[in-house]
């Protein structure tokens, strides 16, 4: 059987399509028309398949009503789960909602009360603190690597959720199973709940593998909440679901989103989009990430060639390149001041996810992009340690 053919080289012109990273850079660095390495979404079309899906689908006409407790759907995840990350999916236990952050939102008001304590890795995406703020907890961070200090922060009486982020947003690094049987123990001594984002979970490469937290969770309180947005590139669809393991915690959870939110009949093309993507995507998913890996290996030889000392290597998922530069003792202002100023680019300093002195360069696009991205922020480095 012959193995499709995709192009990811093409160049699709976002502009003027209400494009939060092309069409509103200014909105966070001040300046219209930079060159955006910025929000993690990718400059690729999705998948055909899920491109022919949408199409039929809007070619019925009728846009009414729909439902996402049904077998079509239920079953390409329960698939997508066997088939990609060999996990048994009880379809009984799948939610629907319609975004990540939705339901880490409904599932933080369920799991703890004001001012409870949220333990979360550092660095961290910074949807995280933002949500966890605007519910009135009080975010715990804790260094990745810091196992005493995780312990320490779950332990105290009033911490009731550990949000995890597996694969981790935005190092990509992919949590070794022992790891997380590790933190799984620690949750279930300290009657912690676990709320897991996954949605870089396809992403990962190999030899790493990514391990869903249905894996570790046993019978405590926990969610896998996800999407194939970031994977198949589909985030303006809308919709996300999720994996409850306790029946309690999934009827409150179905409870608020029908009833307290009226957010029970989901996006019909986030549906469409989603059974396409898990039924008939796997090729095209396998290709994008051989292109990215691609285009992470080119970041690190530019940066090894030109800063050796940095010792950067790509990470083990996803396409956000997390690069630490302090080596190089670059200030973070005067640095941004020259990729915006002077090379007109946009690259996510550190300090927006906890962490100055790195950046996050997002190389989700065609090589020759990615490649103007590296070798900017490369310049400017140069410029300041001249």
């Amino acid at each position: 059987m012959a193995i499709p053919s995709y192009d990811f080289d093409t160049v699709v012109d976002r502009h003027g399509t209400w494009c939060t990273q092309w069409d509103y850079v200014e909105d966070r660095f001040g300046v219209p028309g930079l060159l955006p390495f910025t929000i993690s979404d990718m400059d690729f079309e999705t998948a055909p398949e899920v491109l022919t899906a949408l199409r039929a689908r809007l070619e019925h006409g009728v846009l009414g009503y729909s439902r996402w407790r049904q077998r079509d759907f239920l079953s390409a995840v329960v698939d997508w789960y066997a088939t990609r990350h060999s996990t048994t999916v009880d379809p009984e236990s799948i939610v629907y909602g319609p975004s990540v952050v939705y339901q880490l939102s409904q599932l933080l008001r369920m799991w703890s009360r004001p001012g409870d304590g949220v333990v979360a890795h550092t660095p961290m995406y910074d949807a995280f603190p933002k949500t966890v703020a605007a519910h009135g907890r009080e975010l715990r961070p804790c260094p990745m690597r810091d196992w005493a200090e995780l312990e320490r922060l779950l332990a105290l009486p009033d911490t009731s959720v550990l949000l995890l982020c597996s694969p981790h947003n935005p190092t990509g690094r992919v949590w070794p199973a022992d790891q997380l049987d590790r933190m799984a123990e620690l949750c279930a001594r300290h009657g912690v709940a676990v709320i897991s984002d996954e949605i870089h979970g396809d992403l990962a490469y190999g030899p790493h593998v990514h391990r869903p937290w249905a894996l570790h969770g046993g019978e405590g309180r926990w969610a896998v909440i996800t999407s194939a947005s970031k994977s198949f590139n589909i985030p303006a669809l809308t919709g996300s679901y999720g994996i409850i393991g306790d029946p309690e915690s999934r009827d409150a959870y179905l409870r608020r989103l029908k009833e307290a939110d009226g957010l029970s009949s989901p996006a019909v093309l986030s549906l469409v989009g989603h059974i396409a993507a898990y039924r008939e995507g796997a090729p095209w998913l396998d290709a994008l990430r051989d292109y990215l890996a691609g285009n992470l290996a080119m970041v690190a030889e530019r940066l090894d060639a030109a800063f050796p000392r940095l010792g950067w290597e790509p990470p083990q998922a996803g396409y956000l390149a997390w690069i630490d530069l302090r080596p190089l003792e670059a200030d973070d202002d005067a640095l941004q001041r020259e990729l915006v100023e002077v090379e007109k680019v946009a690259v996510m300093p550190g300090s927006a996810y906890g962490s100055p002195g790195w950046v996050r360069l997002n190389v989700g696009c065609p090589r020759k992009k990615a490649e103007a991205g590296v070798d900017a922020l490369i310049r400017a480095l140069r410029r300041l340690a001249s």
